[in-house]
């Protein structure tokens, strides 16, 4: 029987999701500078992984409780990148690295990111 790939006449080479979370502030409510790391975090997972699309901001809302437990409302910029996960295993020091200085530099409370359909958090 013909893989789906093949009925479409497409390759199948990338099979793992990377989303990212990028903040339009910080854990004050305070704006940060947004579309600097949009443009940082899309050259970041490009370099690392071949390519990332950026999705139109959104709302959320998150509650900080290592904070007070306040509501901090956000538009974020949802960033995707499909990849493999020999590829996310050999690049997850870099990628690790990135997130500290995105949670870091722009004062979160957290920065989330799911690889396939499992939620991670990076508290600060």
């Amino acid at each position: 029987m013909e893989s789906r790939a093949e009925r479409l006449g497409a390759a199948k080479s990338d099979a793992s999701l990377l989303v990212l979370f990028i903040p339009s502030v910080d854990r004050d409510e305070q704006p940060i500078d947004h579309d600097a790391w949009v443009t940082l975090a899309l050259k970041v997972l490009g370099t690392l992984f071949g390519g990332a699309t950026a999705f139109p901001q959104g709302r959320g809302v998150w509650r900080d409780d290592l904070g007070g437990g306040g509501l901090v409302f956000d538009e974020p910029t949802l960033i995707q990148s499909y990849t493999n996960e020999s590829l996310i295993d050999r690049q997850l020091d870099a990628l690790r690295d990135f997130l500290l200085q995105l949670g870091r530099d722009t004062n979160q409370g957290a920065v989330g990111f799911v690889i396939d359909r499992e939620y991670y958090e990076m508290r600060f």
